[in-house]
């Protein structure tokens, strides 16, 4: 069977989860996420992130947290900012379009907004009231394609969005990779502190299922909680989802496993830059790009699943390699193994 690097979400969950889920499964609880374990979980969060007024809702998935955010702080007339590389804008379905509200897309090639990318939108948008309003940008951290926000780099784009009276709201999906990035100096309090809302990824860093969606920004939380029952996230038993992020959270797990399949991508990519490989994009997080021959792909691939992200020419392409909370040393070893033999 061959080793797959197509995602990081590819194994079930930490055992820690699967024990705590066996361990409370007798124990009743009440339901729609006031059980004990997703309170506590919530506190947790809490404490991390050194905000005890944040409001945190815990959800299924990624698309499902990016859906119900932004449909539910918007109004029918305003509209999202995104890097053209934005989840909302490639993967997922339209889910933005289909409740009505556009998505600005802006050609990044590092999947990073900055002020002066955002202001051009701004300047073009101002025909009031013929055209929509941009009100939200649309972050993620890490990016879609392994790159991760600086401290300045936030810092600024909090300042402008204040200043121009917008919404900053960061996709976490992967934040746990962003935050443990070799190169970063974000901190989870500082996301707290910068962002009007931002939620933590537990699908993609050892959770079976489940997102945290964190609500910073005072006039975005009253009623928030009938938009979640609305969209149908409002899950009966949602103690499934709340043992989760408690066991995630405790001794700061979550960014154990992050930090672990960080490591074990930046083994790849430091052998293929030995033997010279050019990547698409410069990352320290749990995905990269290498640039390599279409015969190497085709050997690699004898072996290994994962996707050909882009055709660079009629020779060579770049591919997508991701590492998981749970990829051992065998599998980098043995990648690593056939690089050094062909190159």
């Amino acid at each position: 069977m061959k080793f797959s690097f197509k995602n990081d979400y590819s194994e079930g969950c930490h055992p820690n989860i699967l024990q705590a889920l066996l361990s409370y499964n007798d124990d009743q609880q009440a339901g729609y996420g006031e059980d004990k374990y997703s309170l506590q979980a919530k506190d947790l969060i809490r404490q991390k992130i050194k905000k005890q007024d944040s409001d945190i809702y815990f959800v299924s998935g990624g698309t499902q947290a990016n859906l119900i955010v932004i449909s539910s702080i918007l109004r029918p007339y305003q509209c999202v900012i995104s890097a053209g590389t934005g989840h909302i804008l490639n993967n997922e379905t339209g889910a933005i379009e289909a409740t009505g509200h556009k998505v600005l897309s802006i050609e990044k090639e590092d999947g990073k907004l900055t002020p002066d990318d955002i202001i051009p939108v701004l300047e073009s948008h101002r025909n009031i009231p013929h055209q929509v309003m941009p009100k939200l940008v649309y972050l993620s951290n890490s990016t879609e394609l392994g790159t991760v926000y600086t401290l300045s780099e936030l810092e600024a784009l909090s300042g402008f969005c204040k200043e121009n009276n917008l919404y900053i709201f960061m996709d976490g999906a992967r934040m746990g990779h962003g935050l443990t990035a070799e190169i970063s100096d974000l901190t989870l309090e500082k996301v707290a502190e910068l962002t009007d809302i931002f939620y933590l990824g537990g699908t993609k860093n050892g959770a079976l299922i489940g997102e945290a969606i964190v609500i910073n920004n005072h006039d975005l939380q009253p009623d928030f909680a009938f938009n979640i029952k609305q969209k149908g996230a409002l899950l009966a038993k949602g103690r499934l989802l709340g043992i989760q992020f408690l066991e995630l959270m405790k001794n700061d797990l979550y960014f154990d496993l992050a930090r672990h399949a960080n490591l074990q991508a930046m083994k790849i990519k430091n052998a293929l830059k030995e033997r010279g490989v050019q990547f698409l994009s410069d990352t320290y997080t749990n995905q990269i790009f290498p640039v390599l021959s279409n015969n190497l792909i085709e050997k690699l691939s004898e072996k290994f699943e994962f996707y050909v992200w882009k055709k660079i020419d009629d020779d060579f392409s770049a591919i997508r390699l991701i590492t998981s909370w749970n990829t051992a040393d065998g599998p980098i070893e043995e990648f690593i193994k056939i690089i050094k033999n062909e190159l």
